[in-house]
């Protein structure tokens, strides 16, 4: 990083960021990454009188016992690296238990931000970071940009100012004015020292009266209640309702994320939608909190519905619940509470002051509602942050609503919650958004409700850095012909939803992002906005080459040759060089081989990391069958596109995916819990959190999850066979074959699913039905099933799927479910015939790994067990290069335990199932490991 006081140079552009706590710290942040990601030079210029950045008044104590009430794997800063954080503890911290639940002191939070921005800005020489200890107080346009006056008589001019002020002192209307006015009342705890001083006093009254029994409160007391205070101290705790925070879990859930889009927009019917999806999810889980946790993902979308009186009628009647709620203590605050009010030392009440009066030689007289008097040393305002923005308290919000020529910069929005913004950026009183002013955190409470908690306000941080930077240094744009233009583009063209620009109509565009936009989300119905988009627009190159692209990949009902034809005559017609590209890319996929065109694909990536289209063509994922089939190679696509797309849902959702096929599990948890966050109806996002719940055990708890997000979130998703069958491997696990058995007639069963898809998802799970279930009750036993037990037949899948998949498949992914098909069939003429055909194939992982899972099979099927056993075990270390996930290639790890087990050798199945339970729990592993050891703990001969 440059020298603070150095001066930056004059061609950068600069943002005034007013604030320097969290929200202005992450800020600032982002905006360094944003403008790294476009090779930009900015100056970035702090104004915030605190001596140190990223503390503000929820970060700036110092008390090690004031917890986030967040997990530390919620609290990264970086969006695409969620343990971030908790790795930062680690090594801060060596001795400490770091896991991504644990609770850690907001200090170290603080600390963790600001050495963060540090690193950021001292590894890029575009960018230069000034902190000025002054208060602004003002905010003026003029044809220099926009000019920010300080307190100490300072003129900072920027192109664009954010505010970032943070939360608002606390207010204490509610206090009688002798109360106000006495010595021994705190008004602000978070004031540097305040309450210090309570501790310290030895001389009056012990007992302390706090007002308000939020989390403040909880913070006060944990500082106020150690061993190193009075003895003979009680501290009395009041509000209106008298009611704590709720307690955080101590194990913690996933969030259960409702569908909104028929909740309407009305306050009374969001209580009654909202009530019965916590009665459904506490009967589902036996908890309410992921319920609350799903809600709180989607209030800002349900609070934009509502109207402003609905919006003041829950604030008065619903607000405090819900914060009791949302905002819930740490587990270790909770026990503290629980065991100072066991001891009498902390006592709560539901009340209010309505009197108070000094006592001789200090201290308080304070007369309560219900009229019980209490002599005490101080009264502490634990009320909480003002969520309301008061005239005559700041200079500089007095000052954005003060209009000059008619029109003030800013206006109070709803209850006067915070400011009126749109989409971030300041609404003048004009209604315009003409001022390049935006703001974040709890200053857009009015507009967003839940506002600022560090996860939205990351969120919100980028989103916003995104923005100032498009407003002041805009990146390049191509015309069709591929001519270079500075700024926006002379004739504006629609765009898609990664913001590349699109040849068509806004009428086609609309259709077409749409149908991009399902397809991102794993939705169905992708292929008919395409349609719509053509329709609207015949010369549409790159809608065509989707409509392409979908038939050839995923089956879609469309005439692939016909399509990728239109998209090349429209490309020659009217398109940009990235289209143009893009539909080259296209044709050679559908045309050649599939490996032959992946170099073309891979440049074109590389020339533009934002296409979404290509993007997905190239990552192997349950709807693209990507560039390749090595993992390795594919890990490091993904992870090459962090600079293009930071923290979009979309691109966050892939990198889950990636980090749970390298066993990241944590990682790959946080990541698309935050995808989830700002997309809940993201499938890959829940593709990839459903790989961890069961790579990690949790079968009862994943299986619940999942089929809440179908039946909520996920009404619409494209693949609802492949999560069906995600949730049937929970059920076995736990050893539920009935409820696999309906699952299966329900949602797997051909004519519900057909194609490949009646492959790799119904005839899999036959096939691993047997494997899992035959044979594991009884060690001496047979491998024949009860008419309980036994699956369903596998015929009926084998016709859905269709000879040409069965019998010619194309990739070794395909072949290799074709394969495990025919053997749940017991069709060994059949498996013979397509073993032959891949061994004639030309793609090495068909003619080498499948054709040797063949032989296994054909082994198995006429009972040469250990000859299946010891083809099998040496196909394993090379099964990654046949494509798909870790947990759709065990199945032929579990095909070699049945041949282990049926052919008595239990000393090797042992090792295997104990190398399965060291990775993860598994009930149905922990089964079989007891049906093959005898009481002594021998192996048995079975």
């Amino acid at each position: 990083m440059r020298d603070e006081q150095a001066a930056p140079p004059a061609r950068a552009p600069r943002v005034v960021v007013i604030g320097a706590g969290a929200s202005g710290s992450l800020t600032a942040l982002h905006l360094a990454r944003s403008a790294r990601r476009r090779e930009a030079a900015l100056d970035v210029v702090l104004l915030d009188p605190s001596l140190h950045r990223a503390r503000g008044t929820a970060f700036g104590t110092a008390d090690p016992q004031h917890l986030l009430n967040v997990p530390a794997g919620g609290m990264s800063a970086l969006p695409e690296d969620p343990g971030h954080f908790v790795a930062w503890r680690a090594r801060q911290h060596p001795e400490l238990m770091t896991e991504p639940g644990v609770f850690a002191p907001r200090v170290d939070w603080g600390r963790y931000l600001d050495e963060t921005l540090t690193r950021t800005y001292a590894h890029n020489d575009l960018v230069t970071l000034r902190h000025l200890r002054v208060r602004a107080t003002a905010v003026r346009r003029d044809d220099s940009g926009v000019v920010v006056s300080t307190d100490d008589g300072q003129i900072v001019v920027g192109d664009a100012v954010v505010l970032a002020t943070g939360e608002r002192p606390p207010g204490y209307a509610w206090a009688p004015e002798a109360l106000q006015r006495s010595a021994f009342f705190v008004p602000n705890p978070w004031a540097p020292g305040a309450i210090d001083v309570v501790r310290r006093d030895a001389a009056g009254p012990a007992d302390v009266l706090l007002v308000g029994t939020g989390l403040t409160m909880v913070d006060v007391v944990l500082s106020l209640a150690g061993p190193t205070q009075r003895p003979e101290r009680r501290i009395k705790a009041v509000s209106r309702h008298g009611e704590l925070p709720e307690r955080h879990a101590d194990e913690l859930q996933l969030a259960a994320i409702p569908e909104i889009d028929d909740w309407g927009s009305s306050l009374a019917e969001y209580r009654t939608r909202a009530r019965a999806h916590i009665a459904r999810v506490e009967a589902a889980t036996g908890d309410w909190r992921p319920a609350v946790d799903g809600l709180r993902t989607v209030v800002q979308p349900l609070w934009q519905r509502l109207s402003d009186d609905d919006r003041v009628e829950f604030l008065r009647e619903d607000a405090s619940a819900w914060g009791r709620m949302r905002h819930r203590m740490p587990p270790g605050s909770a026990d503290v509470i629980t065991a100072l009010e066991a001891s009498d030392t902390l006592a709560r009440a539901a009340g209010e002051v309505v009197d108070a009066e000094p006592l001789t030689g200090g201290g308080l007289r304070v007369t309560l509602t219900d009229g019980s008097v209490h002599d005490v040393g101080w009264v502490v305002n634990c009320t909480g942050t003002s969520v309301v923005v008061r005239p005559g308290s700041d200079p500089l919000v007095d000052d954005l609503l003060t209009p000059r020529a008619g029109v003030a910069l800013g206006q109070l929005s709803t209850a006067a919650l915070g400011l009126r913004t749109d989409s971030g950026r300041l609404v003048d009183t004009a209604g315009t958004t003409d001022a390049p002013i935006w703001t974040l955190g709890s200053v857009r409470r009015g507009e967003l409700f839940e506002s600022t908690a560090i996860p939205e306000i990351r969120v919100q941080a980028a989103q916003l850095a995104a923005a100032v930077l498009e407003e002041i240094a805009p990146e390049p744009r191509r015309l069709a012909d591929g001519r270079l233009v500075g700024g926006h583009h002379p004739i504006a063209r629609p765009r898609d939803p990664l913001g590349l620009p699109l040849s068509t109509t806004a009428e086609a565009a609309a259709a077409y992002n749409a149908g991009l936009e399902r397809l991102m989300r794993l939705q169905s119905g992708a292929d008919e906005k395409l349609l719509e988009a053509v329709r609207l627009d015949p010369e549409f190159a790159v809608a065509h080459a989707a409509l392409a692209m979908l038939g050839h990949e995923g089956g879609s009902a469309v005439d692939v040759r016909a399509s990728l034809e239109l998209a090349r005559r429209a490309a020659r017609m009217r398109a940009d060089d990235r289209e143009r590209s893009l539909v080259d890319v296209v044709g050679r996929r559908v045309e050649d081989v599939r490996n032959s065109g992946a170099t073309a694909l891979m440049n074109h990536i590389a020339q533009h990391p934002r296409d979404v289209l290509a993007v997905s063509a190239a990552v192997p994922t349950i709807a693209f069958s990507g560039v390749t089939d090595i993992q390795q190679e594919a890990w490091e696509l993904v992870e090459g596109l962090a600079p293009a797309y930071g923290d979009h849902w979309w691109y966050i959702s892939l990198l889950a995916f990636t980090r749970q096929d390298q066993s990241r599990f944590d990682d790959a948890g946080l990541l698309a819990e935050s995808a989830l966050e700002c997309e809940p109806t993201s499938g890959h996002a829940v593709h990839a959190q459903t790989h961890v719940m069961y790579e990690t055990g949790r079968h009862e708890a994943g299986r619940v999850w999942l089929d809440g997000w179908v039946s909520e979130s996920g009404r619409a998703a494209s693949h609802r066979a492949h999560f069906s069958w995600h949730a049937a491997l929970h059920e076995l696990a736990i050893g539920d074959t009935e409820a696999v058995r309906q699952r299966y007639y329900m949602q797997l069963a051909p004519p519900t699913v057909t194609g490949v898809r009646a492959l790799i998802d119904s005839a899999s799970l036959l096939w691993r039905w047997v494997v899992t279930t035959s044979g594991w009750d009884a060690a001496a036993g047979t491998s024949a099933f009860s008419g309980e037990t036994a699956p369903p037949p596998v015929e009926s899948v084998l016709d859905a799927a269709g000879a040409e998949l069965v019998d010619r498949p194309q990739t070794a992914f395909v072949a290799l479910h074709a394969a495990l098909a025919l053997a749940a069939a017991g069709d060994l003429p059949r498996l013979a015939a397509l073993r032959a055909h891949c061994q004639g194939t030309s793609e090495l992982s068909v003619r080498t790994t499948v054709t040797s899972v063949c032989e296994a099979l054909l082994a198995a099927g006429e009972q040469r067990w250990g000859e299946a056993a010891r083809v099998l075990t040496d196909v394993l270390p090379g099964l990654p290069r046949v494509g798909g996930s870790a947990a759709q290639r065990e199945i032929v790890e579990e095909t070699l335990l049945y041949c282990l087990v049926s052919d008595g050798q239990a000393d090797r199945a042992l090792a295997l199932l104990d190398g399965r339970l060291d990775r993860r729990s598994s009930p149905l592993d922990q089964r079989r490991r007891t049906s093959l050891v005898s009481p002594s703990g021998a192996p048995l001969g079975v």
